[in-house]
């Protein structure tokens, strides 16, 4: 008996290929898209923090500066009570435009106010 080799049909490595290649394109994609929006949530903190600091200590220039360092399209509302601050930074990420849905991210500050601020 003569031996026999069984052959794969032709193009299935080719085909398996593609597929694979599509998913690790897929995965990249998510995770850059996690990335950006992680990105963007720590300097929405870092804004909020900011602003609230500045805004405790009666510095305007200061929360200007602190605003302006704010990512782009973000909103921030700074509420001054007499004991202290709150300052609530929202942003409305669409990192990959029309291709992902877009995340609503928040951030929130409160500090304690300087003497004399706030009243």
């Amino acid at each position: 008996m003569a031996n026999r080799r069984t052959k794969a049909p032709r193009g299935m490595v080719t085909a398996e290929l593609a597929v694979a290649i599509s998913a690790a394109v897929i995965v990249m994609v998510m995770l850059c898209w996690g990335i950006f929006l992680l990105v963007l949530q720590l300097r929405l903190v870092d804004t909020a923090g900011a602003v609230a600091r500045q805004a405790a200590r009666g510095d305007r220039a200061g929360v200007e500066r602190a605003q302006a360092a704010a990512p782009s399209g973000a909103r921030i509302v700074i509420q001054s009570g007499t004991s202290s601050t709150r300052v609530t930074a929202q942003l409305q990420a669409d990192p990959f435009g029309p291709m992902l849905p877009p995340v609503r991210l928040n951030a929130r500050a409160e500090v304690t106010n300087e003497p004399g601020v706030g009243r």
